[in-house]
Order: structure tokens, then C-alpha cells, then sequence
């Protein structure tokens, strides 16, 4: 019997890891909804797991004249799902965290476990560690969208088997880890929905004069223009520069990796109160420090009179066309109809606002990446 330990892994454990096959830990499922008691059918997604078809599809696709066939999945059963997608180039195996029975096309494989944490389980199976077992025994047959294995030859799939104790203690770490990455991401999720929210509201509705969400201690009425009329572009031709090593100055691109390299030499100095615009791709970018450009296609874009860099860059967000694929959006921003106010004090408060939401916005994207990152690295180093 083959043993192993794993990269990394938790103390207190030190006994080697055993290897099971997967047939030794869990039987296929063969029970059919002959007698329809079951009527909820379940779908297995290699991004959501296992779902209600209903809530996956928005409408049933099965009815109780067609599900007498297949297979009663319990909860805590597995299943595997044949599709293959980017993110599962073997096809999903999931576990049922719904708490209830469903149905599940013959389509797909369902087994029920033993003598192992299904959390545990559930957590190999999120790992690619299998992965190689189903690539030289399976190949994705006559439909390139699913892969093909035989049942016998997929319960010979070997499971790596540390005690029952320090199962539990991956399964459970692993789970609040998930949890924490889910906080993170709903965090982002709303931090993004509010600055949406924000950018409708602190500037006027059309057909009014004043935003609906302003700053205490300002009244006067904001002024209509195209933003044509309030913008100009700066010359860029001096600031086109490719990477250079040992540069000192951000080289800036369009799109949504801004920062291409750095280069030497004489930047555009002028970054307090201009915004980078990406022609084609419409990418928005606030500089911070002197700075070059890569292409022509980016352009620099300030007030004609005084305005605040980061009250422009919530205009401009505010305003930004929606896009109609490959072309240049610069002369259709400019004859976009925008509002926005004279009063620099007010500029200046809507530009720290956003400027601190989006601080903030960056802090939770980071955090998420980097508690994505983590589990990556776990999912890789703590199965053998």
C-alpha cells in the first residue's frame, strides 16, 4: 500500500497518508425514482456545484413524466458531472450541500461515501489532483464538450487517506476559508453596487439641475454642457515611450492593465487634474505621479477650466459610452451630454469621496486575491 505526506499540512499530524481507491470509500448510486417520490431535479455546475435544475435554469426542464429514470440523490451524495468547461477540464465532481433529495439525469455518475469526511472529500475533489488518474484512463469521446470514462475504471480513482481527525481539520479549515473568501467577495460586490449607485445619484438626473445625494452647504444649480465643451486633450506625442530598463516613470496603456512598464526621461508633469482615457477600450486611469504613454490611442484628457483630477475621473465614469465593440469612443464622449458643477470646493469633496471609495474598493479586491491565492496554493500543497 502506497503512502505519502502531503507539502504542507497542519501540526500535531505526522503519520503517513494512505491510498485508497475510490471504489474502497464510496458505492455508486443505482436507485432510480421508479415510484416519482422525488420530484425536485438537480443539475451539476461546474462554477455553482450541485443546484436545483429550477434555480440554474430559471424554469424546469424535466417534468414527473420524464424523471422515473433517474438516479435519487441524498444529500451528502456525490456527483460527477461528464462536461468538461475551462474550469473543469475533466468534468465537476461536487457534493449535495442542499440539505435535501433530488433527482439527476443517468447522465451523470452519483455514489454515496463511507469511511471518509465528505468535506474532506468534497475539498480533493476541488483540487486538480485527480485530474491526471482521469486524462490516462478516460478521453472526452465522440462530443469534445464531454469526457468519457468508464464507472469501473472511475472507482479505481485513488483517494489519499490521512486519519479521520486530520480529515475533518483540512475539510474545516478549507470551509472557513471559502467562507471568508465569499465575505470578501460580497464585501466587493456591494462597495461596487454602492459606487454605482453614487455615481447616478451625485450627479443630476436628466432633466434636473441639482444631484439627489450632494454635500451639506452647497445649493447652486449644476450646469449642462457636452463634455466636448468642458474637455480638452493634451498633446501626447512627447510621451510615447516603450518599457525601458531602470525606468523611473509609470508607461500608461489602455485597458485593464494599465501600467505597461517604465521608462527614462522627460514625462508628462501634469498628472494632478488629468484622467488617462483609453480610445478603444474606454479605460479610465487617474495618474499619480509623472508618467508616459504607449500609443496613440490614449489620451490625455484635463478641464478647460480648473477642475479637480478625481471629480473629472467620476465624471468621466459617470458619463463613460456604452461600448460598440472595436472603435475610437474619444469623439463619442465628447458629444455626450454631461452635468457638473463650477464650484471647485464641491469638485473637490465628490473627487475624495470616490477616491476614498475606490481606496477602499481596491483594499477588498486585494484581500479577495489574496485569500484566493491561499486557497490555490492549499488546494495544491495539502493532498498528496
Amino acid at each position: 500500500m502506497k503512502k505519502k505526506r502531503p507539502a504542507l499540512r497542519f501540526s500535531g499530524f505526522d503519520n503517513d497518508w494512505e491510498q485508497r481507491k475510490l471504489g474502497d470509500v464510496a458505492d455508486k448510486v443505482i436507485e432510480k425514482n421508479a415510484d416519482l417520490t422525488v420530484q425536485e431535479t438537480f443539475t451539476n455546475s461546474a462554477e455553482f456545484g450541485v443546484v436545483s435544475q429550477r434555480d440554474f435554469f430559471d424554469h424546469d426542464i424535466t417534468n414527473v413524466n420524464n424523471i422515473g429514470g433517474y438516479y435519487v440523490v441524498k444529500n451528502e451524495d456525490f456527483v460527477y458531472n461528464p462536461r468538461i468547461s475551462v474550469t473543469a477540464p475533466v468534468g465537476p465532481v461536487n457534493r449535495n450541500k442542499l440539505g435535501r433529495d433530488g433527482v439527476i439525469s443517468p447522465l451523470y455518475t452519483v455514489f454515496r461515501t463511507h469511511d471518509i469526511d465528505t468535506t474532506y472529500l468534497d475539498w480533493f475533489f476541488k483540487s486538480g489532483y485527480w485530474h491526471s488518474f482521469m486524462y490516462f484512463n478516460g478521453d472526452s469521446g465522440a462530443r469534445s464538450d464531454r469526457f468519457s470514462i468508464k464507472d469501473s475504471v472511475f472507482f479505481e480513482m485513488p483517494i489519499p487517506m490521512p486519519t479521520l481527525k486530520e480529515q475533518r481539520k483540512i475539510g474545516a479549515w478549507m470551509d472557513s476559508l471559502d467562507h471568508l473568501i465569499t465575505l470578501h467577495r460580497c464585501e466587493c460586490k456591494k462597495l461596487i453596487c454602492i459606487k454605482k449607485s453614487m455615481l447616478e445619484n451625485m450627479f443630476p438626473q436628466k432633466g434636473e439641475k441639482i444631484p439627489r445625494i450632494r454635500f451639506s452647504g452647497f445649493t447652486d444649480d449644476w450646469e449642462q454642457r457636452k463634455l466636448g465643451e468642458v474637455l480638452q486633450t493634451l498633446p501626447f506625442e512627447n510621451f510615447i515611450k516603450t518599457p525601458e530598463q531602470d525606468g523611473e516613470y509609470e508607461i500608461i496603456q489602455q485597458g485593464n492593465e494599465p501600467i505597461l512598464g517604465f521608462a527614462k526621461g522627460m514625462p508628462c508633469t501634469d498628472y494632478r487634474d488629468v484622467v488617462i482615457f483609453g480610445d478603444h477600450t474606454m479605460s479610465l486611469y487617474k495618474p499619480h505621479q509623472p508618467f508616459f504613454i504607449a500609443t496613440d490611442g490614449v489620451r490625455i484628457i484635463k478641464g478647460k477650466q480648473k477642475m479637480d483630477g478625481f471629480y473629472l475621473m467620476a465624471m468621466l465614469e459617470r458619463y463613460r459610452p456604452q461600448s460598440e465593440g472595436y472603435k475610437r469612443y474619444y469623439s463619442i464622449l465628447t458629444n455626450t451630454e454631461c452635468f457638473f458643477t463650477e464650484n471647485w470646493t464641491e469638485q473637490q469633496q465628490i473627487g475624495i469621496y470616490f477616491r476614498q471609495l475606490d481606496h477602499l474598493i481596491t483594499l477588498h479586491q486585494r484581500k479577495l486575491e489574496k485569500l484566493q491565492n491561499i486557497k490555490k496554493a492549499m488546494l495544491e500543497k495539502m493532498f498528496v
